[in-house]
């Protein structure tokens, strides 16, 4: 996989992606590799998630946009839009694809392009080449529950079995900085409460990170 030079992506910017990006989603099948998660997911909320999308990218939505993902499993969903595709990639390089289309109910913090865009390239490729730790990154992105934006602030347990602890407030939450693959800077949700067949969907900033 061929990494982007590093930029510096902002919120503002990433909101403005988000319309183009998410308008190319599709119905096309985004790839599959057989793989295990290599944990499963534990306690859910049980209460019916809103279908609202939250964040300050989200007003500009298009309905069909929405429509189109909320009817494919999130493997396939992340793999059809473009504001994703370098996770997406991410993904079917550690062969997780169809083990996220396989699980049931899960909410994913899903980094947007300028998230690795903004990663240094030599520690990128880093991530991309050691396949052992990037399924451990992509795994800390998953957790458990289709988290509504008044679930979402509060600790969860993620596919690694380790944390992610989330704060701030239901129409914006934060993901502190020392839980980020940088560390340099919050994680902030670009749009969130974004529905897949079998997931939601919060696109942040910043790529996480287990912690060490």
């Amino acid at each position: 996989m061929t990494s982007t030079r590093p930029v510096r992506g902002a919120l503002i910017a990433a909101a403005v992606a988000l319309v183009a990006g998410l308008t190319g989603c599709s119905s096309d099948d985004g790839g599959s590799g057989a793989a295990s998660t290599g944990a499963t997911a534990t306690s859910a909320p049980s209460t019916a998630p809103s279908t609202d999308p939250v964040g300050a990218g989200c007003s500009q939505l298009p309905a069909d946009a929405l429509a189109t993902l909320a009817t494919q499993p999130v493997g396939t969903a992340l793999a059809g839009a473009p504001l994703v595709s370098t996770l997406a990639s991410a993904v079917g390089a550690a062969n997780l694809t169809a083990a996220l289309d396989a699980q049931s109910d899960i909410t994913v913090f899903a980094p947007v392009n300028t998230a690795f865009d903004a990663v240094p390239a030599d520690q990128l490729n880093g991530l991309l080449a050691d396949l052992p730790r990037l399924t451990s990154v992509l795994q800390h992105h998953v957790v458990s529950g289709r988290l509504s934006p008044d679930q979402v602030v509060g600790d969860h347990t993620t596919l690694l079995g380790d944390t992610i602890t989330v704060t701030g407030s239901a129409d914006a939450p934060v993901v502190a900085a020392d839980q980020t693959l940088l560390g340099a800077a919050d994680a902030t949700v670009v749009c969130g409460n974004v529905q897949t067949a079998n997931a939601t969907l919060y696109l942040v900033d910043q790529v996480l990170a287990p912690q060490a």
